[in-house]
């Protein structure tokens, strides 16, 4: 499967993924303007399954977790940097948010089609070139792809409470 790429730069904040204006708001409104400051046409034209490459330190800023909130309400399949704010990191595979570290990722372009394979740790280009990504624990990618660490926890207790 391929995903639609969005481009942003270097050190994008908390604050421009869930602008404190629309704090007071669900996650459902917060979305409608996550980015508007650096792409107003990001929120209303995002599709679900695209990912976003960014520059280093994503999510700097404050510890919102409406930030990674509001990319997995639009649908980002992936958020992929070459480097993560540490509270961003864990607010985003808590909430289910699947964040890819890599280092040469700056290679790629606004609107590209890529692929990627979290577990195997790989981001493969338009043109064919394969990039490396750093080494996602299991534990992580167990929670992604449970949608989430509250979803993964309920289905745990199910597993153990159904006979």
């Amino acid at each position: 499967m391929t995903h639609r790429v969005w481009r942003l730069g270097a050190q994008v904040d908390t604050d421009a993924l869930a602008p404190g204006n629309w704090m007071q708001h669900g996650v459902d409104v917060i979305a409608q303007h996550c980015l508007e400051a650096l792409r107003p046409d990001f929120a209303p034209n995002v599709k679900p399954g695209d990912v976003v490459v960014a520059g280093r330190d994503f999510g700097i800023g404050s510890s919102r977790e409406q930030a990674a909130a509001a990319l997995r309400h639009l649908g980002v399949a992936a958020v992929i940097a070459p480097s993560f704010a540490g509270l961003f990191f864990r607010n985003a595979f808590n909430l289910g948010l699947l964040l890819l570290t890599c280092p040469g990722c700056e290679a790629i372009v606004e609107g590209e089609r890529i692929a990627f394979d979290a577990r195997a740790g790989t981001v493969t280009r338009a043109d064919g070139q394969v990039l490396a990504t750093e080494p996602i624990p299991a534990f992580l990618l167990d929670m992604v792809e449970a949608g989430g660490l509250l979803p993964q926890l309920q289905r745990r207790f199910q597993e153990r409470t159904t006979p």
